[in-house]
Protein backbone atom coordinates (compact mmCIF):
# COMPACT_ATOMS: atom_id res chain seq x y z
CA UNK A 1 0.00 0.00 0.00
CA UNK A 2 1.30 3.45 -0.90
CA UNK A 3 1.60 6.06 1.79
CA UNK A 4 0.77 9.43 0.32
CA UNK A 5 3.32 12.12 1.07
CA UNK A 6 2.13 14.48 3.74
CA UNK A 7 3.70 17.88 3.79
CA UNK A 8 6.71 16.35 2.04
CA UNK A 9 4.95 16.56 -1.31
CA UNK A 10 1.77 18.18 -0.51
CA UNK A 11 0.06 19.47 -3.55
CA UNK A 12 0.46 18.35 -7.10
CA UNK A 13 0.63 14.58 -7.52
CA UNK A 14 -0.01 14.15 -11.24
CA UNK A 15 1.95 15.32 -14.26
CA UNK A 16 0.07 15.55 -17.54
CA UNK A 17 1.28 16.64 -20.94
CA UNK A 18 0.57 20.30 -20.23
CA UNK A 19 3.41 22.64 -19.18
CA UNK A 20 4.52 22.20 -15.60
CA UNK A 21 3.68 25.01 -13.23
CA UNK A 22 4.63 24.19 -9.66
CA UNK A 23 5.38 26.46 -6.73
CA UNK A 24 9.02 26.52 -5.71
CA UNK A 25 10.05 25.43 -2.25
CA UNK A 26 9.19 27.90 0.47
CA UNK A 27 11.60 29.16 3.10
CA UNK A 28 9.78 26.98 5.65
CA UNK A 29 10.30 23.88 3.50
CA UNK A 30 13.97 24.67 2.91
CA UNK A 31 14.44 25.06 6.67
CA UNK A 32 13.37 21.45 7.15
CA UNK A 33 16.51 20.20 5.35
CA UNK A 34 18.92 19.07 8.04
CA UNK A 35 16.21 19.18 10.71
CA UNK A 36 13.37 16.67 10.41
CA UNK A 37 14.51 15.89 6.86
CA UNK A 38 17.99 14.86 5.78
CA UNK A 39 19.99 17.38 3.71
CA UNK A 40 18.55 15.83 0.53
CA UNK A 41 14.97 15.40 1.76
CA UNK A 42 14.68 11.95 3.36
CA UNK A 43 12.72 11.49 6.56
CA UNK A 44 15.36 11.36 9.29
CA UNK A 45 13.13 9.48 11.73
CA UNK A 46 12.76 5.72 11.62
CA UNK A 47 9.43 4.02 10.99
CA UNK A 48 6.78 3.11 13.53
CA UNK A 49 7.85 -0.46 14.28
CA UNK A 50 11.59 0.25 14.28
CA UNK A 51 12.37 -1.95 11.28
CA UNK A 52 13.71 1.17 9.53
CA UNK A 53 16.05 3.07 11.87
CA UNK A 54 16.70 6.79 11.92
CA UNK A 55 19.20 8.21 9.42
CA UNK A 56 22.29 9.38 11.31
CA UNK A 57 24.43 10.58 8.43
CA UNK A 58 25.34 7.37 6.66
CA UNK A 59 28.92 6.22 6.11
CA UNK A 60 31.04 9.32 5.61
CA UNK A 61 34.54 7.85 5.67
CA UNK A 62 36.18 4.53 4.76
CA UNK A 63 36.72 1.85 7.40
CA UNK A 64 40.24 1.36 8.76
CA UNK A 65 40.92 -1.66 6.55
CA UNK A 66 40.12 0.17 3.29
CA UNK A 67 42.85 1.18 0.87
CA UNK A 68 42.24 3.07 -2.40
CA UNK A 69 41.77 0.69 -5.30
CA UNK A 70 40.23 -2.06 -3.18
CA UNK A 71 36.84 -3.58 -3.72
CA UNK A 72 35.05 -2.05 -0.77
CA UNK A 73 35.15 -4.20 2.39
CA UNK A 74 31.71 -4.90 3.86
CA UNK A 75 31.15 -2.71 6.94
CA UNK A 76 28.19 -4.93 7.87
CA UNK A 77 29.82 -8.32 7.35
CA UNK A 78 28.72 -9.50 10.80
CA UNK A 79 25.01 -8.92 10.11
CA UNK A 80 22.89 -12.07 10.06
CA UNK A 81 19.90 -12.84 7.87
CA UNK A 82 16.71 -11.84 9.71
CA UNK A 83 14.46 -13.98 7.53
CA UNK A 84 14.16 -15.29 3.98
CA UNK A 85 11.23 -14.61 1.64
CA UNK A 86 10.43 -17.49 -0.68
CA UNK A 87 7.41 -19.07 -2.36
CA UNK A 88 6.21 -20.55 0.93
CA UNK A 89 5.81 -17.27 2.83
CA UNK A 90 5.46 -14.79 -0.03
CA UNK A 91 1.92 -13.75 0.90
CA UNK A 92 3.14 -12.52 4.29
CA UNK A 93 5.47 -9.96 2.68
CA UNK A 94 3.62 -8.91 -0.49
CA UNK A 95 2.73 -5.48 0.88
CA UNK A 96 6.43 -4.64 1.01
CA UNK A 97 7.30 -5.86 -2.48
CA UNK A 98 6.70 -4.45 -5.96
CA UNK A 99 4.46 -6.30 -8.44
CA UNK A 100 7.59 -7.00 -10.47
CA UNK A 101 9.39 -8.57 -7.53
CA UNK A 102 6.33 -10.74 -6.87
CA UNK A 103 6.43 -11.76 -10.54
CA UNK A 104 10.00 -12.99 -10.07
CA UNK A 105 8.86 -15.31 -7.27
CA UNK A 106 6.08 -16.58 -9.54
CA UNK A 107 8.43 -17.05 -12.52
CA UNK A 108 11.15 -18.85 -10.55
CA UNK A 109 9.28 -20.38 -7.59
CA UNK A 110 11.90 -23.01 -6.81
CA UNK A 111 15.03 -20.84 -6.97
CA UNK A 112 14.26 -17.16 -6.39
CA UNK A 113 14.34 -15.90 -2.82
CA UNK A 114 15.25 -12.81 -0.79
CA UNK A 115 17.54 -12.89 2.22
CA UNK A 116 16.49 -9.91 4.34
CA UNK A 117 19.05 -8.26 6.63
CA UNK A 118 18.86 -5.45 9.21
CA UNK A 119 18.28 -2.07 7.58
CA UNK A 120 21.39 0.11 7.48
CA UNK A 121 20.78 3.63 6.25
CA UNK A 122 24.33 3.96 4.98
CA UNK A 123 23.78 6.44 2.11
CA UNK A 124 25.79 9.65 2.28
CA UNK A 125 27.04 12.42 0.01
CA UNK A 126 29.79 15.05 0.49
CA UNK A 127 28.96 18.16 2.48
CA UNK A 128 29.23 20.40 -0.60
CA UNK A 129 26.37 18.44 -2.18
CA UNK A 130 24.24 19.04 0.91
CA UNK A 131 25.15 22.72 0.94
CA UNK A 132 24.27 23.15 -2.74
CA UNK A 133 20.99 21.29 -2.30
CA UNK A 134 19.90 23.78 0.35
CA UNK A 135 21.31 26.78 -1.54
CA UNK A 136 19.37 26.10 -4.73
CA UNK A 137 16.29 24.38 -3.27
CA UNK A 138 14.18 27.52 -3.58
CA UNK A 139 15.31 28.38 -7.13
CA UNK A 140 15.52 25.04 -8.97
CA UNK A 141 12.81 24.57 -11.57
CA UNK A 142 11.89 22.46 -14.55
CA UNK A 143 11.85 23.99 -18.00
CA UNK A 144 8.68 23.82 -20.08
CA UNK A 145 7.22 20.34 -20.08
CA UNK A 146 9.84 19.09 -17.64
CA UNK A 147 12.28 18.29 -20.44
CA UNK A 148 15.17 20.00 -18.73
CA UNK A 149 16.15 21.90 -15.62
CA UNK A 150 17.48 25.34 -14.68
CA UNK A 151 18.55 27.55 -11.78
CA UNK A 152 20.33 24.76 -9.93
CA UNK A 153 23.72 23.04 -9.71
CA UNK A 154 25.60 20.30 -7.85
CA UNK A 155 22.91 19.17 -5.40
CA UNK A 156 19.58 17.36 -5.45
CA UNK A 157 17.34 19.87 -7.24
CA UNK A 158 14.00 18.98 -5.63
CA UNK A 159 14.56 17.55 -2.14
CA UNK A 160 10.83 17.91 -1.43
CA UNK A 161 9.39 16.83 -4.80
CA UNK A 162 5.94 18.08 -5.77
CA UNK A 163 5.47 15.74 -8.74
CA UNK A 164 6.86 12.74 -10.54
CA UNK A 165 9.06 14.70 -12.91
CA UNK A 166 10.84 16.42 -10.05
CA UNK A 167 11.46 13.05 -8.41
CA UNK A 168 12.90 11.50 -11.58
CA UNK A 169 15.18 14.49 -12.13
CA UNK A 170 16.50 13.92 -8.60
CA UNK A 171 17.54 10.44 -9.73
CA UNK A 172 19.07 11.76 -12.95
CA UNK A 173 21.13 14.38 -11.12
CA UNK A 174 22.07 12.50 -7.93
CA UNK A 175 25.73 12.75 -7.00
CA UNK A 176 27.98 9.94 -8.28
CA UNK A 177 31.31 11.69 -8.14
CA UNK A 178 32.84 14.11 -10.60
CA UNK A 179 35.36 12.28 -12.78
CA UNK A 180 35.09 8.50 -12.79
CA UNK A 181 36.83 5.66 -14.64
CA UNK A 182 35.35 2.21 -14.41
CA UNK A 183 36.11 -1.17 -15.91
CA UNK A 184 33.64 -3.99 -15.90
CA UNK A 185 31.22 -5.80 -18.05
CA UNK A 186 27.87 -7.34 -18.63
CA UNK A 187 26.49 -10.79 -19.27
CA UNK A 188 23.24 -12.15 -20.70
CA UNK A 189 22.95 -15.75 -19.49
CA UNK A 190 20.84 -18.09 -21.59
CA UNK A 191 17.90 -19.94 -20.06
CA UNK A 192 20.34 -22.75 -19.22
CA UNK A 193 22.79 -20.36 -17.51
CA UNK A 194 25.63 -20.22 -20.05
CA UNK A 195 27.06 -16.76 -20.76
CA UNK A 196 29.80 -14.67 -22.31
CA UNK A 197 31.22 -11.48 -20.82
CA UNK A 198 31.03 -8.20 -22.73
CA UNK A 199 33.80 -5.99 -21.33
CA UNK A 200 33.63 -2.21 -21.08
CA UNK A 201 36.03 0.63 -20.34
CA UNK A 202 33.99 3.70 -19.34
CA UNK A 203 34.75 7.29 -18.45
CA UNK A 204 32.29 9.76 -16.94
CA UNK A 205 32.73 13.52 -16.42
CA UNK A 206 29.81 15.03 -14.49
CA UNK A 207 29.82 18.78 -15.14
CA UNK A 208 26.71 19.29 -13.02
CA UNK A 209 28.46 17.90 -9.92
CA UNK A 210 31.58 20.07 -10.09
CA UNK A 211 31.86 21.79 -6.68
CA UNK A 212 32.49 25.06 -8.55
CA UNK A 213 29.57 24.71 -10.96
CA UNK A 214 26.98 27.47 -11.09
CA UNK A 215 23.50 27.52 -12.64
CA UNK A 216 24.65 30.26 -15.02
CA UNK A 217 27.63 28.29 -16.29
CA UNK A 218 25.59 25.11 -16.71
CA UNK A 219 22.91 26.98 -18.63
CA UNK A 220 25.55 28.54 -20.89
CA UNK A 221 27.33 25.25 -21.66
CA UNK A 222 24.08 23.25 -21.61
CA UNK A 223 25.96 20.08 -20.61
CA UNK A 224 25.12 17.95 -17.56
CA UNK A 225 27.67 15.20 -18.14
CA UNK A 226 29.89 13.56 -20.73
CA UNK A 227 30.18 9.79 -21.05
CA UNK A 228 32.52 7.63 -23.13
CA UNK A 229 32.35 3.85 -23.41
CA UNK A 230 34.60 1.39 -25.26
CA UNK A 231 33.97 -2.31 -25.68
CA UNK A 232 37.08 -4.29 -24.67
CA UNK A 233 35.87 -7.87 -25.24
CA UNK A 234 35.03 -10.14 -27.02
CA UNK A 235 37.40 -9.63 -29.93
CA UNK A 236 34.61 -9.28 -32.51
CA UNK A 237 33.25 -6.21 -30.70
CA UNK A 238 36.44 -4.79 -29.19
CA UNK A 239 37.06 -1.15 -30.12
CA UNK A 240 33.40 -0.26 -30.69
CA UNK A 241 32.91 3.00 -28.82
CA UNK A 242 30.17 5.42 -27.77
CA UNK A 243 30.26 9.09 -26.76
CA UNK A 244 27.33 10.93 -25.14
CA UNK A 245 26.90 14.58 -24.15
CA UNK A 246 23.79 14.91 -21.96
CA UNK A 247 22.18 18.34 -22.00
CA UNK A 248 20.58 20.42 -19.29
CA UNK A 249 17.94 21.97 -21.56
CA UNK A 250 16.86 19.15 -23.87
CA UNK A 251 14.45 21.37 -25.77
CA UNK A 252 17.25 23.74 -26.77
CA UNK A 253 19.63 20.85 -27.59
CA UNK A 254 18.66 17.17 -27.34
CA UNK A 255 21.19 14.56 -26.25
CA UNK A 256 24.27 14.49 -28.49
CA UNK A 257 25.70 11.04 -29.25
CA UNK A 258 28.32 9.52 -31.54
CA UNK A 259 29.54 5.98 -32.19
CA UNK A 260 32.79 4.58 -33.54
CA UNK A 261 32.55 1.43 -35.62
CA UNK A 262 35.74 -0.62 -35.94
CA UNK A 263 34.73 -2.03 -39.32
CA UNK A 264 34.12 1.37 -40.89
CA UNK A 265 36.83 3.05 -38.80
CA UNK A 266 34.84 6.25 -38.57
CA UNK A 267 32.77 8.26 -36.10
CA UNK A 268 29.10 8.74 -36.86
CA UNK A 269 26.36 10.77 -35.21
CA UNK A 270 23.96 8.47 -33.37
CA UNK A 271 20.62 10.20 -32.76
CA UNK A 272 19.04 6.80 -32.06
CA UNK A 273 21.05 6.36 -28.82
CA UNK A 274 17.97 7.20 -26.78
CA UNK A 275 14.57 5.96 -25.63
CA UNK A 276 13.82 2.32 -26.55
CA UNK A 277 16.70 1.69 -28.94
CA UNK A 278 18.42 -1.53 -27.77
CA UNK A 279 21.27 -1.00 -25.31
CA UNK A 280 24.87 -1.66 -26.37
CA UNK A 281 25.50 -5.37 -26.98
CA UNK A 282 22.56 -6.21 -24.70
CA UNK A 283 20.91 -8.89 -26.83
CA UNK A 284 17.86 -6.56 -26.76
CA UNK A 285 17.36 -7.28 -23.06
CA UNK A 286 17.31 -3.59 -22.16
CA UNK A 287 16.54 -0.27 -23.82
CA UNK A 288 18.94 2.65 -24.04
CA UNK A 289 16.94 4.56 -21.44
CA UNK A 290 17.04 1.54 -19.07
CA UNK A 291 20.74 2.21 -18.45
CA UNK A 292 21.30 3.38 -14.85
CA UNK A 293 17.66 2.29 -14.28
CA UNK A 294 16.48 5.38 -16.19
CA UNK A 295 18.33 8.00 -18.17
CA UNK A 296 17.70 10.58 -20.85
CA UNK A 297 14.72 12.70 -21.72
CA UNK A 298 11.47 12.03 -19.80
CA UNK A 299 9.34 13.64 -22.52
CA UNK A 300 7.56 10.51 -23.81
CA UNK A 301 5.77 9.86 -20.53
CA UNK A 302 3.30 11.45 -18.16
CA UNK A 303 4.77 11.22 -14.66
CA UNK A 304 2.86 10.72 -11.42
CA UNK A 305 4.21 10.83 -7.88
CA UNK A 306 2.25 8.09 -6.12
CA UNK A 307 3.61 8.54 -2.61
CA UNK A 308 5.94 6.50 -0.43
CA UNK A 309 6.17 2.82 0.36
CA UNK A 310 8.18 0.69 2.78
CA UNK A 311 9.80 -1.95 0.61
CA UNK A 312 12.43 -4.68 0.53
CA UNK A 313 15.08 -3.54 -1.91
CA UNK A 314 18.66 -4.65 -2.66
CA UNK A 315 20.92 -2.50 -0.47
CA UNK A 316 24.43 -2.52 1.01
CA UNK A 317 25.33 -5.18 -1.55
CA UNK A 318 28.98 -5.44 -0.50
CA UNK A 319 28.90 -9.23 -0.61
CA UNK A 320 27.78 -9.15 -4.24
CA UNK A 321 30.45 -6.51 -4.90
CA UNK A 322 33.32 -8.53 -3.41
CA UNK A 323 36.39 -9.53 -5.41
CA UNK A 324 36.30 -12.85 -3.56
CA UNK A 325 33.49 -13.85 -5.92
CA UNK A 326 33.92 -15.00 -9.50
CA UNK A 327 31.35 -14.33 -12.18
CA UNK A 328 30.47 -18.01 -12.10
CA UNK A 329 29.47 -17.58 -8.45
CA UNK A 330 27.00 -14.85 -9.38
CA UNK A 331 25.55 -15.70 -12.79
CA UNK A 332 23.05 -18.55 -12.69
CA UNK A 333 20.12 -19.69 -14.82
CA UNK A 334 17.09 -17.42 -14.51
CA UNK A 335 18.57 -14.89 -12.06
CA UNK A 336 21.73 -14.08 -10.14
CA UNK A 337 22.64 -16.27 -7.18
CA UNK A 338 20.35 -15.14 -4.31
CA UNK A 339 22.84 -16.30 -1.68
CA UNK A 340 25.01 -13.29 -2.47
CA UNK A 341 22.21 -10.71 -2.47
CA UNK A 342 21.26 -8.57 0.52
CA UNK A 343 17.78 -7.04 0.85
CA UNK A 344 16.73 -4.45 3.43
CA UNK A 345 13.52 -2.58 4.19
CA UNK A 346 13.71 1.07 3.14
CA UNK A 347 11.28 3.88 2.36
CA UNK A 348 11.02 4.54 -1.35
CA UNK A 349 9.30 7.14 -3.46
CA UNK A 350 6.95 5.53 -5.99
CA UNK A 351 6.88 7.23 -9.40
CA UNK A 352 4.70 6.01 -12.26
CA UNK A 353 5.37 6.89 -15.90
CA UNK A 354 2.64 6.32 -18.50
CA UNK A 355 3.31 6.62 -22.20
CA UNK A 356 1.86 9.77 -23.72
CA UNK A 357 -0.76 9.46 -26.42
CA UNK A 358 0.84 9.77 -29.85
CA UNK A 359 4.30 8.63 -28.74
CA UNK A 360 5.91 5.21 -28.93
CA UNK A 361 8.03 3.07 -26.65
CA UNK A 362 8.13 -0.67 -25.94
CA UNK A 363 7.21 0.14 -22.32
CA UNK A 364 3.67 1.44 -21.97
CA UNK A 365 4.10 1.95 -18.24
CA UNK A 366 7.09 2.12 -15.90
CA UNK A 367 6.97 2.25 -12.12
CA UNK A 368 10.13 3.35 -10.32
CA UNK A 369 10.90 2.77 -6.65
CA UNK A 370 13.43 5.42 -5.55
CA UNK A 371 15.42 5.23 -2.33
CA UNK A 372 14.63 8.28 -0.17
CA UNK A 373 18.17 8.43 1.24
CA UNK A 374 19.99 8.67 -2.11
CA UNK A 375 17.48 9.20 -4.97
CA UNK A 376 18.85 6.03 -6.59
CA UNK A 377 16.18 4.00 -8.39
CA UNK A 378 16.49 0.56 -6.82
CA UNK A 379 13.59 -1.27 -8.50
CA UNK A 380 11.76 -0.66 -11.79
CA UNK A 381 8.63 -2.51 -12.95
CA UNK A 382 8.27 -2.31 -16.74
CA UNK A 383 5.00 -3.07 -18.56
CA UNK A 384 4.41 -3.86 -22.23
CA UNK A 385 1.70 -2.51 -24.52
CA UNK A 386 -0.71 -5.23 -23.33
CA UNK A 387 -0.38 -3.89 -19.79
CA UNK A 388 1.49 -7.06 -18.80
CA UNK A 389 4.61 -7.13 -16.66
CA UNK A 390 7.43 -7.32 -19.19
CA UNK A 391 10.66 -6.69 -17.32
CA UNK A 392 11.82 -6.13 -13.75
CA UNK A 393 15.05 -4.27 -13.01
CA UNK A 394 16.90 -4.08 -9.70
CA UNK A 395 19.94 -1.98 -8.77
CA UNK A 396 22.17 -3.48 -6.09
CA UNK A 397 23.62 -0.46 -4.32
CA UNK A 398 26.48 0.21 -1.94
CA UNK A 399 28.01 3.28 -0.32
CA UNK A 400 31.29 3.93 -2.13
CA UNK A 401 32.52 5.43 1.09
CA UNK A 402 35.78 6.76 -0.37
CA UNK A 403 33.71 9.38 -2.25
CA UNK A 404 31.14 9.06 -0.57
CA UNK A 405 28.24 8.21 -2.84
CA UNK A 406 25.45 5.64 -2.92
CA UNK A 407 25.49 3.98 -6.36
CA UNK A 408 24.76 0.54 -7.72
CA UNK A 409 27.47 -2.09 -8.02
CA UNK A 410 25.31 -4.27 -10.30
CA UNK A 411 22.12 -3.60 -12.27
CA UNK A 412 20.05 -6.64 -13.26
CA UNK A 413 17.28 -6.52 -15.87
CA UNK A 414 14.94 -9.54 -15.87
CA UNK A 415 12.96 -10.29 -19.04
CA UNK A 416 9.99 -12.39 -17.91
CA UNK A 417 9.00 -13.48 -21.41
CA UNK A 418 12.35 -14.96 -22.43
CA UNK A 419 13.23 -16.00 -18.86
CA UNK A 420 16.61 -14.36 -19.37
CA UNK A 421 18.35 -11.45 -17.70
CA UNK A 422 21.07 -8.91 -18.29
CA UNK A 423 23.59 -8.13 -15.53
CA UNK A 424 25.44 -4.82 -15.99
CA UNK A 425 28.36 -3.66 -13.87
CA UNK A 426 30.16 -6.94 -13.27
CA UNK A 427 33.46 -5.89 -11.74
CA UNK A 428 34.39 -8.65 -9.27
CA UNK A 429 37.25 -9.80 -11.50
CA UNK A 430 38.25 -6.26 -12.57
CA UNK A 431 40.00 -3.27 -11.05
CA UNK A 432 37.78 -1.12 -8.86
CA UNK A 433 36.19 2.14 -10.04
CA UNK A 434 38.57 5.09 -9.84
CA UNK A 435 36.88 8.23 -8.54
CA UNK A 436 40.16 10.21 -8.42
CA UNK A 437 40.52 10.93 -12.13
CA UNK A 438 40.76 14.48 -13.48
CA UNK A 439 39.30 14.14 -16.94
CA UNK A 440 39.23 17.17 -19.22
CA UNK A 441 36.68 18.09 -21.87
CA UNK A 442 39.09 17.25 -24.70
CA UNK A 443 38.83 13.58 -23.69
CA UNK A 444 35.15 13.60 -24.66
CA UNK A 445 35.34 14.78 -28.27
CA UNK A 446 34.76 12.98 -31.56
CA UNK A 447 38.53 12.86 -32.12
CA UNK A 448 39.01 11.31 -28.69
CA UNK A 449 36.33 8.75 -29.51
CA UNK A 450 38.16 7.80 -32.69
CA UNK A 451 41.46 7.42 -30.82
CA UNK A 452 39.75 5.38 -28.08
CA UNK A 453 38.27 2.97 -30.59
CA UNK A 454 41.60 2.36 -32.34
CA UNK A 455 43.51 1.45 -29.17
Amino acid sequence: MFRKPTILAASIMTIMAAPIAVAKMTAEEVARLGNDLSPIGAEIAGNADGSIPAWTGGITKPPANFKPGMHHPDPFADDKVLFTIDKNNLDKYKDNLSPGQIALFETYPDTFKMNVYPTRRSAAYPQFVYDATKKYASTAELIEGGNGIKNTAIGIPFPIPKNGLEAIWNHLLRYRGLSIARNGGQAMPTASGSYNIIGFDEKLLVKYSDPNATPEELQKSNVLFKFKQKVTEPARLAGTALLVHETMDQILTPRQAWTYNTGQRRVRRAPNVAYDAPGTASDSLRTTDDFDMFNGSPNRYNWTLKGKKEMYIPYNSYKLHSDSLKYDDILKAGHINPEHVRYEKHRVWVVEANLKEGTRHIYKKRVFFIDEDSWQIHVADLYDNRDQMYRVAMAHGINYYDVPTHWSTLDVYHDLNSRRYLAIGLDNEEEMYDFTQSFQDNEFTQSALRREGRR
